[in-house]
C-alpha cells in the first residue's frame, strides 16, 4: 500500500518522447507503464475533450496516483490495472478500435525503488519481494530460495549479464542451506562475498546486476516486453507512433529486433530485384539510432544514464512495400 508515500518518478527523455508522439488533439493515446504519470500528464495536456488517454500499469499504487495526478485534465481517461502486453484485450474492453500513439517507459519507478518495503533496491534492507503486481504470488524470495544452482546461475548470467553468475549462485545455495535468505541485505552480503574484492573496487554496486536479473525473472519482463511491442504495433492506427524507453541492453535488443523485423520483413535474397516472398512491412523506423539523454538530464537524474528511446511509426497500408532495384 502507498500509505504516506507519494508515487513519484522522474520521467526520462520526457520532452523527446512526447514530441515524437505527434499528439493529435482528438487522438487516442496509451501509456503502457503509467508509473508516476510524468509522460501521461504531458500527453493529457495536449489532448482536448474528444481525446482519449488510456493509462495501464500492473501496480495498483500507480493507478491510484495516476487518477489523482490527471484528474483536472478534460480529456477522456481510462485506467486499467493490467500488463501492457494485454493491450489488444484492453482495447476490446474499452471499445477503442486502435490507438494513435503509445509510450512504454520500462524499468522500475523511483517510487518502487525508494519504497524499501517493495524490495527492489539493494541499498535498503527489506523483504525479498520485487513484485510489480503485489497480487502476484511469485516473488524474489521464491527465486532466491527455491531455484536450483544451475537455474540461478542461468538467470543471473542471462538477465544480469553478470560475469560472476555461477559463483554467486553457488554462494546463494550454500547460504540458504544454513537459513533462508529473507531480506535484501542478506542477499547483498552473499553477493559481495561471492565476488572477489578486486572485482568490487570499480564499476557499479556489486549487487546491481543480480538484483536486476531476479527482478526480471520475478516479473517475466523480457517475455512480456516482446509480446507488448508486437501487440502495440498491431493496434496502432496508420501513422500512429510507438515510443519505447529502455534501460539496459537486453530490453533495447528486443525492441530493436522486433521493429527491424516489422520494418523489413522481406526474406528474399539481397540480389533479387523485387520482393517475391510477399512479406510486407507494416512499421517504419523514425529513429534510425536510439535517442539518449543529454548531459544535463544525466546529471539531474542519474537513473537516466542508460536510457535509450526508439520510435517507430505504423506504415500507411496503401504504401508500396515492394523491393525495388536501385
Amino acid at each position: 500500500m502507498m500509505k504516506n508515500m507519494k508515487f513519484s518518478h522522474m520521467p526520462v527523455l520526457l520532452n523527446e518522447s512526447i514530441e515524437y508522439l505527434n499528439i493529435k488533439n482528438d487522438g487516442v493515446y496509451a501509456d503502457g507503464t503509467l508509473g508516476g504519470g510524468g509522460h501521461a500528464e504531458k500527453i493529457c495536456e495536449r489532448l482536448g475533450s474528444n481525446g482519449l488517454f488510456i493509462g495501464i500499469d500492473r501496480d495498483e499504487d500507480a493507478i491510484k496516483a495516476g487518477k489523482e495526478r490527471l484528474k483536472n485534465y478534460n480529456c477522456k481517461k481510462i485506467y486499467v490495472r493490467s500488463n501492457y502486453s494485454e493491450i489488444k484485450q484492453i482495447l476490446e474492453e474499452t471499445g477503442a478500435a486502435c490507438i494513435d500513439g503509445a509510450v512504454l517507459d520500462l524499468g522500475v519507478s523511483s517510487f518502487q525503488l525508494d519504497n524499501k518495503n517493495r524490495g527492489f533496491s539493494y541499498m535498503q534492507k527489506a523483504p525479498l519481494d520485487m513484485r510489480m503486481d503485489q497480487d502476484d504470488d511469485f516473488s524474489a524470495y521464491d527465486v532466491v530460495n527455491t531455484y536450483d544452482e544451475k537455474e540461478l546461475a542461468e538467470i543471473i548470467k542471462k538477465y544480469g549479464e553478470e560475469r560472476w553468475a555461477s559463483r554467486i549462485a553457488a554462494f546463494i545455495v550454500n547460504e540458504r542451506k544454513k537459513k533462508k535468505i529473507e531480506d535484501t541485505q542478506q542477499l547483498v552480503d552473499v553477493i559481495k562475498a561471492a565476488i572477489p574484492a578486486s572485482a568490487r573496487r570499480s564499476g557499479p554496486h556489486p549487487a546491481k546486476r543480480t538484483f536486476q536479473a531476479i527482478r526480471i525473472e520475478v516479473n517475466d519482463e523480457l517475455s512480456q516486453l516482446g509480446r507488448a511491442v508486437d501487440a502495440f504495433c498491431d493496434v496502432l492506427a496508420d501513422k500512429g507512433r510507438l515510443c519505447v524507453i529502455t534501460f539496459h541492453s537486453l530490453e533495447d535488443r528486443i525492441v530493436k529486433e522486433i521493429i527491424n523485423k516489422r520494418a523489413d520483413p522481406c526474406t528474399c535474397p539481397p540480389e533479387f530485384p523485387i520482393c517475391v516472398c510477399g512479406k510486407k512491412a507494416d512499421m517504419v523506423k523514425i529513429t534510425k539510432k536510439p535517442v539518449v539523454p543529454d548531459e544535463a538530464e544525466k546529471e539531474a537524474n542519474p537513473r537516466s544514464r542508460s536510457a535509450k528511446l526508439r520510435v517507430s511509426e505504423k506504415r500507411v497500408k496503401s504504401d508500396d512495400n515492394s523491393k525495388t532495384m536501385v
